[in-house]
């Protein structure tokens, strides 16, 4: 079920109300930039979807709560790590990153600069719960977001950004678009992945974080 029959209707719908169904998921094929920023538009101060688009491909998507608590607990995971090893960062949440040149254009599950505040993020992260058709690696490469972090079926997909040409397509890792898969953060190496995927998946907020810090300690008592 989509949320709404047409892009046009989604746009023109004076209120947007939340659906019962737990993810949504509504793609439209050729679509204008203009059409895309509307929608932006219209959807600024309702922080409920989130917009995707390249190359006239629109894709928006309605989170399930599993999907947003998941998130919620990946960000406060991360920003204890953050503290703890005195990482000075600017959390950018699920901001609008567009390049209308490129014809790209996101808004993650979570993202972050690390060290100062940049234009686009060093760090982009997404929670997958039901894939997508729009391929987010090849809008990410086209807006230059070094390092892009999947978590799906309870582990992570970690890609470094190899090939940020202003080429049409990437040259290099193309089956990836640009993108190399890797095992540990480069932007952050000290950062245990497998610590934070075990600790993402313990539904308890509290004994995930008393886990992640206990971790994070052993660590640095091993050093």
């Amino acid at each position: 079920m989509t949320m709404v029959s047409s892009l046009k209707e989604l746009i023109d719908e004076p209120e947007l109300g939340h659906s019962n169904d737990p993810e949504e998921r509504f793609i439209s094929s050729g679509v204008s930039w203009d059409s895309y920023e509307s929608l932006l538009t219209k959807l600024e101060n309702n922080s409920h979807y989130r917009v995707n688009y390249l190359d006239g491909i629109l894709e928006i998507v309605s989170p399930s709560i599993r999907h947003e608590k998941i998130k919620t607990n990946l960000g406060m995971l991360l920003e204890r790590f953050f503290y703890s090893k005195r990482i000075r960062f600017v959390p950018m949440g699920s901001s609008t990153f567009k390049n209308k040149v490129r014809k790209a254009g996101v808004e993650p599950d979570e993202c972050y600069c690390i060290g100062e505040e940049k234009k686009v993020p060093d760090l982009a992260i997404e929670v997958v719960l039901t894939s997508g058709s729009v391929s987010k690696l090849e809008i990410y490469r086209r807006l230059g977001v070094t390092e892009v972090w999947f978590w799906e079926r309870n582990q992570f997909k970690l890609y470094r950004l190899r090939d940020n040409s202003q080429q049409e397509q990437a040259t290099v890792y193309p089956d990836t678009y640009g993108y190399e898969p890797i095992s540990q953060s480069e932007i952050l190496p000290e950062l245990d992945i497998s610590l934070l995927e075990q600790c993402l998946t313990i539904s308890d907020s509290i004994q995930a974080i008393d886990e992640f810090e206990q971790g994070l300690k052993a660590a640095d008592e091993l050093k």
